[in-house]
């Protein structure tokens, strides 16, 4: 396939990209900084990837090449995990809002349109809760993370004016070789790790293999169309993602971190870590999705040896 990819720079979008190149599939990554993506992929190394350069926000040439594409993944927008000052809580939306519907203006303009968008959402689409469970079919919260999630899809959903099929993955707090697990590994190496808040909150996770793989099934498998949960079947909460995390590094958990610091440093972003939801992939299961890493305890167990 011809893929076109936003994002490729990022945590996932690498990932995503290396298990492409290794099938050899053609790619086109678009980026706002060319430098960058050049030291990241090298044309020695990568001579099935074209780097283009790109405003996500902004119309321009670079939406020409969309055409032609069998595929696209929208993997960009600015980084969640960064204090949520009014400046970036606006780049946050807006680079995912209108990142989208630029991607989505292509392809509507393409002349040979891809068969297929792959757009991201995330699980904050359901908004916090420490009681309920939430699936596909549940309704959206109403925080700002919610009214992102709701704005994104919104413009992805645009598409539908089209012939081309839709996916639109909520993801969840994906685990891998950096991430959330980059951030929470250090404290326990040196005996201080525990869990985050009051550690009753869902962590609702997914292996980053598991990711990959469930975005290459919705490049290629044509009866795959609509919105599905990016988590694993097996939730858990705070409390027992550090006791596993802590078990698989033969370090204790029992250092917690109180509310009103995670308040103090991250501010508004804290609800991020101090609240959770609780988040099943009912639909992704329908689909005959199979995960390789279903249990926090396999996929700790491959990736804390890496790291």
């Amino acid at each position: 396939m011809k893929i076109a990819i936003t994002g490729a720079t990022g945590f996932v979008g690498q990932k995503l990209v290396n298990s492409l190149k290794s099938e050899g599939h053609q790619l086109l990554i678009f980026t706002r900084n060319i430098n960058h993506a050049q030291k990241i992929y090298p044309a020695s190394s990568f001579p099935n990837v074209e780097i283009v350069a790109y405003t996500p926000t902004e119309s321009g040439d670079w939406q020409q090449r969309i055409s032609g594409c069998d595929g696209v993944v929208n993997l960009a927008g600015e980084p969640i995990a960064e204090r949520w000052t009014s400046e970036h809580k606006k780049a946050i939306l807006e680079s995912r809002q209108l990142g989208t519907r630029k991607i989505v203006e292509a392809i509507a303009k393409a002349e040979v349109k891809p068969s297929v968008l792959v757009n991201p959402s995330a699980i904050g689409y359901y908004g916090t809760s420490e009681t309920k469970t939430f699936d596909e079919n549940s309704l959206p919260g109403n925080d700002f993370l919610a009214e992102v999630c709701q704005a994104w899809e919104t413009e992805a959903k645009q598409l539908t004016q089209t012939n081309v099929r839709l996916v639109v993955l909520r993801f969840g707090i994906v685990l891998g070789d950096g991430g959330a697990l980059g951030k929470m590994i250090p404290p326990f190496k040196i005996f201080a790790g525990g869990p985050l808040g009051n550690g009753r909150q869902w962590f609702s996770w997914i292996h980053i293999d598991d990711l990959v793989r469930l975005i290459k099934e919705s490049l290629t498998r044509s009866g795959i169309k609509g919105t599905f949960n990016a988590t694993a079947p097996n939730p858990v909460r705070m409390n027992q993602l550090c006791q596993t995390l802590g078990e698989v590094m033969n370090r204790p958990s029992w250092l917690p971190v109180p509310d009103f610091a995670l308040e103090m440093l991250l501010g508004e972003e804290s609800i991020v870590v101090l609240k959770g939801q609780q988040v099943l992939p009912k639909e992704t299961q329908a689909l005959g999705f199979e995960y390789q890493y279903p249990t926090l305890k396999s996929a700790l167990m491959d990736i804390v040896p890496q790291m």
